[in-house]
């Protein structure tokens, strides 16, 4: 068939032609608009099927297709009932459009455009809200996912997943446009990208409006992230939203919601010591997608290679007292100590030497079991469990991951870490929030150290027990809470809680709540007080975060014996997903166009859109004869490339060009479909020998030079200290003759080596301070027991040797 326009690899009409984004933030919310522009240049009706991701936690409120003149928007209806008056349109030759979100996981929907008759065109509306997270810098990160890598599905799974036709993203055939306009009442200072946008644009004199659109020609090979700056630190909001007037009073919509946004501030005195106990469990994914490029700037450093580093620093953190132990995992897992033992010299340097032997190489992303493991072991008296789990978020039974960490969060506090464009935000932002900790994302140019050495901040800081909000409110008006109770507050990060207020007050009445908790033994709280008044011009967004939220709780309600979610919870997400128009796993959009045309004649041809996949699964395209697909994809994770018998021995790598014939000079990353079989290892190494720098002649490239700082960090003892030796000299870059001889003679040695090291990370390293922070603090502790004679001297040697100007002040001695 010869054919214009647009094609896959398969040489198939690609009937997407463009998408266009329009993002508007008001503060720290964003609502975002998406346009799909579809055309069928083919010469029979079609049937295009989109598969996509959103963030996990967007309230998608709107839906609706344009053919021609006219408009249909769609109505959120039960999800059997919409699939069948799909289909049953599609059979008697109507036009339909739907749009359900998956049931395993909330940040992947699926759009059928059905029936579009050749030479037809239709602009697709979607429209979703969603809160901007704080990052540890106070700026708010907005991220729209362009990249679905296929999520890993664990052997023996009954559920179908997704069908996911994916593509290198250099083959994505449509094209991006992306503007955003941003609003506040505090001044805009900056926007950050790790795309190319055009210059910012001020809308007032004030600053307080600006623009800034995505340069032209997004290559798909990598989320598009915006980092949004004000001028001023967060301060607590309230904002009130009147209901919707056609809407019954006593109704979540016909009543005003409230969205409250708290920053608490702890007292100095509490934040300036860090507890010092604790039992830190590190799990870190070690699946074949971890061997991939952290980013395409820099292939050498693998996800893998990055995580490694973290640890060492992680480990090189930890206080001493505490207790820690390590599990890594793929299609199985492991664990360095048969239970968490005691930070030591010797635990922290036998844990070291297994994690600088750790690769990408068990196989697939099968998280719930050694998650299961971790929670069966008792925990430790007097040491809160602190879990760090670092993976590039492949997985497919997110929702089961979630259950699992809600139902154990009263033992241990979760931090997650998504490594690589296309980590599952459900994934990662879930596990932090049913597991009362904090996520971070890994993309572009980003370092992994200090996000996770932010995170070890947070984890470090004194527990905040015994949370209670109350409500002062007019005696005429009550309050329903849509969020879940608040299970953990860290110093600077927001807290979000979303109400109903039901009652009639007065223009002039106000509302109190206050926050009561129980710090390091202390009790305090933070109050806030609001106008009931409502705002003005926020349409009906407050409402549908509401919504969201509380659909997402009743979601992750207790399931019955069988797994499946109560009926009766089942009918109240139903009834509040259709009564506020945001979808959830148990509905969808469906939109029918009854117009008065002809019914469209003839049999519909499906067309798969592609979406841009990166590392993980498909980063190679994987062509194997049917009768080899293992059993954990059922419906096989499409990928869109060429397929070809090949023995059931190891996969075969290949990488397209638009052409679909191979090419060279691609990274090509090991199949995580690869583990999940019978090969052996001989067969896998074969198969998969680009994928770890070696070349075609079977020569090592050589690894990158070790980064200077971590060859510091990789010295220093458990206990704070460093000792003086050649390694040492060689780390600060002089000779061992040169630390010697300038060491002042009434200093010890272990003194002497632990002072250069500080004033050469404070003279040479300042950049990076916020990943050696905390072991420096432990350095400096270490100094003070020693009370040794000399410090003034030892400092003054020092900048002399090592040609800095670091006053003992600054060094914290």
């Amino acid at each position: 068939m010869d054919c214009c326009g647009l094609l896959t690899a398969q040489k198939e009409p690609v009937p997407l032609k463009s998408i266009e984004v329009e993002l508007e933030v008001k503060d720290h919310v964003a609502t975002l608009v998406s346009t799909l522009n579809y055309e069928n240049k083919e010469d029979k009706p079609i049937e295009a099927v989109f598969v996509f991701p959103l963030p996990g936690d967007a309230a998608v409120c709107h839906f609706s297709a344009k053919i021609g003149q006219t408009e249909i928007v769609a109505e959120v209806k039960e999800k059997q009932q919409a699939r069948e008056e799909y289909d049953d349109a599609l059979s008697s030759g109507q036009q339909a459009f739907l749009l359900e979100e998956s049931e395993e996981s909330p940040d992947i929907f699926s759009l059928s455009v059905g029936s579009l008759p050749p030479g037809e065109s239709a602009s697709i509306r979607l429209e979703y809200v969603t809160e901007l997270a704080v990052q540890a810098d106070d700026g708010l990160r907005f991220c729209l996912p362009a990249v679905l890598n296929p999520r890993y599905q664990p052997q023996g799974s009954e559920v179908t997943s997704v069908q996911v036709t994916s593509v290198p993203a250099s083959l994505v055939p449509y094209s991006l446009s992306f503007s955003a306009r941003v609003s506040s009442p505090r001044a805009v200072s900056k926007v950050e990208s790790n795309c190319s946008l055009d210059p910012l644009q001020y809308l007032n004199t004030e600053q307080t409006q600006a623009t800034v659109k995505l340069a032209a020609g997004h290559k798909f090979d990598r989320d598009v992230e915006l980092l949004i700056y004000y001028k001023d630190a967060h301060q607590p909001t309230a904002v009130v939203e009147a209901g919707q007037a056609s809407a019954k009073p006593g109704t979540l919509m016909g009543d005003p919601v409230v969205m409250l946004s708290l920053y608490p501030e702890f007292p100095q005195s509490v934040m300036s010591s860090v507890t010092s106990c604790g039992e830190f469990v590190l799990l870190m994914d070690r699946s074949g997608s971890m061997d991939c490029p952290i980013n395409d700037r820099a292939q050498q450093e693998t996800r893998i290679g990055s995580a490694r580093d973290t640890l060492l620093l992680l480990l090189k953190s930890l206080p001493m007292g505490c207790y820690f132990n390590i599990y890594s995992f793929g299609s199985n897992f492991e664990h360095i100590f048969p239970k968490s033992v005691e930070y030591s010299e010797k635990t922290m340097e036998e844990a070291l030497k297994k994690v600088e032997k750790m690769k990408a190489d068990l196989g697939g992303t099968e998280i719930l079991e050694p998650l299961k493991h971790i929670y069966s072991q008792p925990c430790i008296p007097s040491q809160p469990r602190q879990l760090f789990v670092f993976t590039d978020g492949e997985v497919f039974n997110t929702k089961e991951v979630l259950n699992l960490v809600k139902e154990n969060s009263g033992s241990h506090r979760c931090f997650s870490f998504g490594i690589g464009e296309g980590a599952s935000s459900a994934l990662i932002n879930g596990m932090a929030k049913e597991g009362g900790g904090h996520a971070q994302f890994i993309t572009g140019a980003d370092r992994m150290q200090p996000k996770v050495i932010q995170s070890l901040r947070f984890a470090l800081q004194p527990a905040v027990e015994d949370i209670s909000v109350t409500w002062d409110l007019p005696k005429e008006v009550s309050v329903t809470v849509l969020s879940p109770p608040i299970t953990t507050i860290f110093q600077g990060q927001r807290s979000l809680i979303y109400a109903q207020l039901t009652g009639q007050s007065s223009e002039a009445a106000e509302g109190c709540v206050t926050v009561e908790y129980s710090l390091a033994g202390h009790p305090s709280q933070n109050q806030l007080r609001f106008s009931l008044k409502p705002a003005e011009d926020t349409g009906l967004t407050v409402h549908r975060l509401g919504a969201r939220t509380l659909i997402r709780s009743l979601e992750m309600e207790k399931k019955n014996d069988e797994g499946q979610p109560d009926e009766a919870v089942k009918k109240k997400v139903v009834d509040l997903s259709v009564q506020s128009g945001v979808s959830s796993s148990f509905t969808a959009f469906i939109a029918v166009n009854k117009g008065n045309g002809e019914p469209i004649q003839g049999p519909l041809t499906t067309r798969n859109i592609p979406i841009a996949h990166l590392g993980g699964m498909a980063y190679a395209c994987c062509a194997m004869a049917t009768p080899c697909a293992p059993p954990s994809f059922p419906g096989g994770m499409m990928f869109a490339c060429n397929t070809m018998p090949v023995p059931c021995m190891a996969p075969r790598m290949l990488a397209l060009d638009t052409a679909g014939a191979a090419f060279d000079d691609v990274v090509l990353c090991r199949s995580e479909a690869a583990y999940d079989m019978d090969i052996s290892g001989e067969e896998l190494e074969q198969c998969a020998f680009l994928s770890r720098g070696e070349d075609t002649e079977g020569a090592m490239i050589e690894e990158p030079p070790r980064d200077p700082l971590l060859q510091l960090v990789s010295l220093q003892k458990a206990s704070g200290c460093w000792l003086l030796d050649p390694a040492l000299a060689a780390a600060l870059g002089k000779t061992s003759e040169e630390v010697e001889n300038t060491k002042p003679s009434a200093v010890n040695q272990e003194v002497w080596a632990t002072i250069l090291a500080l004033i050469w990370l404070h003279g040479f390293k300042m950049d990076a301070k916020e990943e050696w922070e905390l072991l420096a603090m432990k350095a400096v502790s270490w100094l003070h027991a020693q009370n040794a004679p000399g410090v003034s001297e030892c400092v003054e040697a020092g900048n002399t040797l090592l040609r800095c100007n670091v006053q003992k002040g600054v060094l914290g001695l």
